[in-house]
């Protein structure tokens, strides 16, 4: 994959948590992550999120990805905002609490 004709991307290949930190302590906007259980892991276990949406699904699937596996650390977090969506979804903003 290449960051040929996407605006405003940077595609990391190597080094996640260092290139993310120097992205982050670049003026400018969010960084988003969509659907990447493995990248997120790596980034929490670095303390780079500041802020989570959670979705949560009126459907059981009973298998999965887990979001929250081998947390060495407790992340505290305070729920910021909720929105309900039409078919019952549920998404949960929170940001990361330091206390």
């Amino acid at each position: 994959m290449t960051a040929e004709n996407l605006n405003n991307t940077i595609i990391i290949k190597d080094d996640v948590p260092n290139k993310v930190n120097e992205i982050k302590n670049q003026p400018g906007k969010d960084i988003l992550i969509f659907g990447s259980p493995a990248v997120s892991q790596l980034l929490m276990q670095h303390n780079l999120i500041d802020t989570y949406w959670i979705f949560v699904n009126p459907i059981i699937f009973g298998k999965g990805v887990p979001l929250f596996t081998e947390m060495s650390n407790k992340i505290r977090l305070k729920l910021v905002k909720t929105k309900q969506f039409s078919n019952g979804e549920f998404g949960l903003n929170y940001s990361v609490n330091a206390k």
